[in-house]
């Protein structure tokens, strides 16, 4: 290509009038001058025949991997040989934002383990040339084959690489620039006056630096980067590392020269080049902090600025460990598809998880963004510092970065009240988590698609909540040490699950006193002073490896059964599984840190149930008992006997004797046993109906949480009459705490964060009151050309009721297609979403599919937006069968954006015509068009547990509703 040629002509034309000049041989080039190589071989040395190669594999049977040459290809594996690992990169990249391709140049300084002659890495879709094998003997070309369906190239060498010694690879690599999400993309966005600009990004986690540059594209295949980047000087180009220079080249080009990054893995090397501007903080521990974003939103960025700097001061002092970097920069991409990605030193967001409005941002806004950066963050340490050696132990990175998110907000932002949101996580997990179709946490993967189904609610969500029950279990102060412990002991390495548990085993052991800090010290010498034993077992040493191998290397949670009986507590644990095959749940077996409080006392008992069933004594006989206290293990509870009956009555009488966590487990736990058959529906509705008098966030979402679903299955039947009454019960019980909310942005976080919800929901619900205010703001807002300031918290709530009407839509249309603030269009586009209006919502999906005025990168939240509106949800199953193919080569089979839309799709369907239908389109799917994706299988079984349940519980559930009118009627009269 010309580009590739255009690109050597600046690097190595000097050279080669220089070196033909002293050494026509080309041996023994000093390394400054080795880059000269490529041209230099194209002028003197042949390629030698294929049969010179020498192939581990020669003579293997026909049915082997075959190179798109013909040739046999010589390894057979996905995963790459360990004879040969990567020291060092020298990567020069020239992305052209006009022709939108890429050129380059990768030298890779090798280091041989064994004797060989073949070298295989790692290239997606790119021409691969001139490739050189610079051995300290001189310079040789090398031969490459192809083998596209595992991503992988062959160097062959004529003549042996042996072990212990150096060389270095040199590659020409040229390739059209990403129109999907990931690789080196191409980003674009419209400027107030109309003008589209475009940029280049990388996004390379999982497996998709390979698509940018030819490398070792495993995790444990850590090397140090050193980028150069060719670009035009209307552009700037930023990388993990500082800039050192810029030279500027021939045509008026110039070159980024960056600092040599720390050793990492390839998904996380980062360059983008664009014209945004940033602005710039210091921390306490001298990092200079940067924010990036595109000109006209630079102004959106001042809060993102200020959080990342009091985060990564946290990060800094509570790990005990300095931030390596000399920079943190942060870039908002206009066109991104997951939430953020933690390229060290650069990490990278969605507008919306980094810009910020203090005059247009909601509470929510504020706490999803700190949340966002808290997790890119943390993954410094966990995840860059310290990597998972395969992506069967990506929990190590996500779970832990998850679970950070909330311990650094605690501590940092105390106002945002992030612990009122932490049971929501767990309650996802054990969603996707209660079903045959779940995995272990750590699970083996192998191709690229399994590789990005990890990336999941059991990685991130489970992973966080088993984390935060570890840390109840061994007290926050020995966890603290043993992570500490891990990260210091495994800097720059892979690791494996069981290097956790171990760092986490005897924390208070001398070699870390020594190296500890003192709070630390003086920790480990109260607890060394303590007579007797740990709080949650006594004689034997604790096993942290043996307790925590049964939530990882298995999947699923176990249903803890409790029955009282006087002083006595029958304990047993079982599978908590939906299914109507009860063999599925047999064979398991967790060890349990139980927690309880009883109506005795306020203390917090602790038991750790290590065995199928067991006995607990109380010292006297009580009113009533609560296991798992504020929900701090990853566990279910069953109150057998007269244990419901007794939380009902408690509830029912003084609600507040328990925790607003406690009584979210509860409303949590209690309709879930309706699934599986252990409680009767009528008891979790009875439980339900002290809702009338809660007022904290949790619970009352938790019970939205699941009688909002109720009539969300029967929006999709022809059932109008008791949908009708359940949704008046629901607004009936909530009546109370939605007439209290005033229409303003007073009051703290979750108390904004709940207004949000119950207004939205009371307009939905066509509540008068607030149809009527909600009406009447909007007229004013539009009467003022939307130039009215609205209160944040209640935009959602007004412009849903403002998107009824084609009127009121297409005026909100106008506003979402010239509104530069991010959170304000998001609002916008939700609420247009929700319209009852089918031509405009057929529309938004086809707009989003396109990209032009609805960003491509929304439309999975359209789609499932569509498909839970009673109006649209046959036009998302249409929309989304009829353009399949399009949608997984833009988001890329087995991701979560795939995953998110199937399931978001369909989990509301209940009947056997709707499974038939399901079946019938994934049914026609081969593997390469994603037939073999685990969020298929989930999507089954939650359509037949649907079934299942309408089939169960719809008589009682109309029975319980009538029960009540009649009850309502007699107390009127």
């Amino acid at each position: 290509m010309q580009h590739v040629l255009h690109l050597f002509h600046f690097h190595f034309e000097p050279l080669l009038i220089k070196l033909r000049g002293e050494d026509d041989t080309v041996r023994g080039l000093p390394a400054s001058t080795m880059l000269a190589a490529p041209l230099l071989l194209l002028l003197f040395v042949p390629f030698p025949p294929s049969s010179g190669a020498q192939l581990p594999n020669q003579g293997q049977a026909q049915d082997g991997p075959v190179a798109t040459n013909g040739q046999p290809f010589p390894w057979e594996r996905m995963r790459l040989p360990k004879t040969i690992s990567p020291l060092h990169y020298d990567l020069t990249i020239h992305p052209n934002l006009t022709t939108l391709d890429f050129s380059g140049v990768a030298r890779i300084q090798l280091d041989v383990h064994e004797d060989t002659s073949t070298i295989v890495l790692h290239a997606k879709q790119m021409q691969v040339s001139n490739v050189l094998l610079l051995a300290p003997e001189g310079v040789r070309p090398l031969q490459v084959l192809e083998y596209p369906q595992f991503h992988q190239l062959a160097l062959l060498s004529d003549s042996v690489l042996t072990k212990g010694r150096r060389y270095e690879v040199l590659l020409e690599f040229a390739a059209n620039l990403s129109d999907s999400y990931h690789g080196f993309y191409k980003s674009s966005y419209r400027t107030r006056s109309g003008e589209v600009r475009v940029l280049a990004s990388t996004q390379f986690e999982a497996t998709f630096a390979r698509a940018a540059f030819p490398c070792f594209d495993e995790p444990a295949f850590k090397a140090n980067f050193t980028i150069r980047i060719i670009r035009e000087p209307r552009h700037i180009a930023i990388s993990n590392m500082p800039k050192l220079k810029t030279v500027e080249l021939p045509g008026g080009l110039l070159e980024d020269h960056f600092d040599t990054t720390v050793k990492m893995s390839t998904y996380l090397v980062a360059y983008i080049v664009s014209d945004f501007l940033s602005v710039s903080k210091t921390t306490q521990h001298g990092v200079k902090i940067s924010v990036y974003a595109v000109p006209e939103k630079i102004d959106q960025t001042a809060f993102a600025l200020d959080a990342a700097v009091k985060l990564l001061d946290f990060y800094d002092d509570y790990f005990d460990i300095p931030y390596p970097l000399p920079k943190q920069d942060l870039a908002a991409i206009p066109d991104f598809q997951s939430g953020a990605m933690e390229n060290w030193g650069l990490t990278t967001y969605r507008e919306t998880g980094l810009l910020f409005d203090p005059e247009k941002s909601s509470a929510s806004d504020k706490l999803g963004l700190t949340k966002v950066i808290a997790h890119e963050l943390a993954h410094q340490w966990f995840g860059n510092l310290v990597t998972m050696e395969w992506w069967n132990d990506l929990w190590l990175n996500e779970g832990f970065a998850k679970f950070m998110e909330f311990v650094s907000l605690d501590i940092t932002y105390p106002e945002l009240q992030v612990d009122d949101f932490f049971l929501g996580k767990c309650f996802e997990a054990m969603e996707v988590d209660s079903l045959s179709s779940s995995h272990p946490v750590s699970t083996h993967v192998e191709n690229p698609t399994q590789i990005q189904e990890m990336f999941d609610d059991v990685s991130y969500d489970k992973g966080a909540c088993i984390l935060n029950m570890l840390r109840d279990f061994l007290t926050p102060e020995a966890f603290e040490i043993g992570i500490i412990r891990y990260l210091k002991r495994y800097s720059y390495q892979n690791t494996v699950n069981s290097h956790l548990w171990e760092s986490l085993t005897n924390v208070c052991s001398s070699d870390d006193l020594d190296e500890g800090r003192m709070r630390h010290k003086e920790f480990c010498s109260r607890r060394n002073s303590q007579s007797g034993a740990s709080k949650w077992f006594s004689g034997d040493e604790l096993d942290v490896r043996a307790i925590m191998d049964t939530w990882t290397l298995q999947e699923g949670f176990p249903l803890v059964t409790v029955e009282v009986r006087g002083r006595e507590v029958r304990l047993s644990q079982e599978r908590y599984l939906k299914t109507d095959d009860p063999s599925l749940t047999q064979g398991f077996l967790w060890q349990i840190p139980l927690t309880y409080r009883t109506s005795a006392s306020e203390t917090i008992h602790r038991f750790l149930l290590k065995t199928k069933t067991d006995v607990l004594y109380l010292p006297e006989e009580v009113d009533w008992v609560k296991f798992n206290v504020d929900m701090s293990g990853y566990y279910m509870v069953h109150y057998a006997g007269e244990g419901w009956n007794s939380i009902i009555k408690l509830l029912q009488h003084n609600h507040t004797a328990l925790t607003g966590n406690d009584r979210a487990n509860l409303i949590h736990n209690v309709f879930q046993l309706v699934s599986v058959g252990k409680v009767r529906l009528d008891t979790a509705l009875e439980l339900s109906l002290y809702l009338s008098r809660e007022t904290e966030i949790m619970a009352v979402t938790q019970g939205f949480g699941e009688l909002v679903p109720l009539y969300k299955l029967m929006e999709k039947r022809d059932m109008a009459a008791v949908e009708n009454q359940m949704k008046d019960y629901i607004v009936d019980l909530f009546r109370g705490l939605i007439d209290r909310q005033e229409w303003t942005d007073s009051g703290s976080v979750s108390e904004r964060v709940l207004r949000s919800y119950l207004l939205l929901f009371g307009c939905v619900r066509n509540y008068a009151p607030c149809v009527t205010k909600a009406t009447q703001l909007f007229n004013k807002w539009r009467d003022s050309d939307g130039n009215m300031s609205l209160p944040v918290d209640v935009t959602m709530a007004v412009f849903v009721i403002g998107a009824r009407t084609p009127e009121g839509w297409d005026f909100l249309f106008e506003k979402y297609r010239h509104s530069l603030q991010m959170s304000v269009k998001s609002r916008m586009k939700t609420a247009m979403s929700v319209s009852p209006l089918q031509d405009k919502l057929k529309w938004m999906m086809e707009q989003s599919l396109h990209g032009e005025v609805m960003k491509t990168q929304d439309l999975p939240d359209v789609v499932v937006s569509v498909s839970k509106n009673p109006h649209g949800y046959k036009l998302a199953w249409d929309f989304l069968r009829a353009n399949w193919h399009t949608m997984i080569k833009k988001f890329d089979l087995g991701s979560h954006t795939i995953s998110y839309v199937v399931t978001g799709v369909t989990n509301q369907y209940s009947t056997r015509e709707m499974l038939d239908e399901v079946r019938g389109f994934f049914g026609s799917l081969t593997e390469e068009t994603g037939s073999e994706m685990r969020c298929i299988r989930q999507t089954y079984e939650t359509i037949q547990d649907n079934i299942r349940w309408m089939d169960t519980n719809l008589p009682l559930l109309q029975a319980w509703l009538d029960r009540r009118s009649r009850r309502a009627v007699h107390e009127d009269l």
